[in-house]
C-alpha cells in the first residue's frame, strides 16, 4: 500500500501546493479541464460566499493530504 499526492499551482492565486488529486476542490478552465484550488483561496471564496448569503463550498478534510494509491485506479 502506498500514497501519492500532486504538486501543482492554484488556479486562482498561482501558489504551488500539494493536494489529493481525487478530492481537491477545482474549477474548469477555458478548455473545460479541472484546475485545483488551494486551501487559502477556498477559505477566502467561502467567506465571500457567506457574506453574499450563499452556502460555502464543501472542502473535503483530506483534500490537501496524500491519497491512497488504490483510489487512483
Amino acid at each position: 500500500m502506498g500514497y501519492a499526492f500532486v504538486i501543482g499551482e492554484c488556479y486562482t492565486c498561482g501558489k504551488t501546493f500539494t493536494f489529493n488529486p481525487v478530492r481537491v476542490p477545482s474549477t474548469p478552465d477555458e478548455r473545460g479541464v479541472k484546475q485545483p484550488i488551494c486551501r487559502g483561496c477556498m477559505e477566502y471564496i467561502n467567506r465571500e460566499r457567506e457574506k453574499m448569503g450563499k452556502p460555502p463550498f464543501t472542502i473535503p478534510t483530506d483534500a490537501y493530504e496524500p491519497v491512497a494509491e488504490e483510489e487512483l485506479y
